[in-house]
């Protein structure tokens, strides 16, 4: 007869016939290397490049408004196609914003820039 062991440490198995696991820490431990293996959910990409976006745009607007060349910003890991909602102003300009931490797109001869803001209340 096979003695069947832990899939994690490969300890031999006692108790009941379907046991997989000789205690909780195998069994999470098991189940977090396996995850690791998988390619990473579209869900979990998203967030993160929501969260990456969200650090730098509150990272080079500490003033409540700044411009930076797109250049600099998108170098660090910045990718202005993730935003959560945008606001159009009476201009007509269409702000793209990161939770609390907006961006518009604009050229200056012929570098491309963004102007950074943050939300205000007005703007609901």
């Amino acid at each position: 007869m096979k003695i069947k062991t832990c899939l994690a440490c490969e300890k031999p198995l006692s108790g009941r016939s379907d046991k997989r696991f000789c205690d909780l820490h195998c069994k999470s431990t098991y189940h977090y290397k396996r995850g690791l293996e998988r390619a990473p959910r579209f869900y979990n990409q998203v967030d993160n490049q929501l969260k990456t976006n969200r650090r730098l745009l509150k990272h080079y607007n500490r003033a409540g408004k700044a411009i930076i060349r797109a250049s600099v910003i998108k170098a660090e890991g910045f990718n202005p196609n993730f935003f959560t909602h945008y606001w159009k102003n009476k201009k007509g300009d269409v702000y793209l914003f990161v939770y609390e931490y907006g961006f518009f797109k604009k050229s200056d001869n012929d570098i491309e820039k963004y102007v950074l803001i943050q939300w205000q209340e007005y703007m609901n």
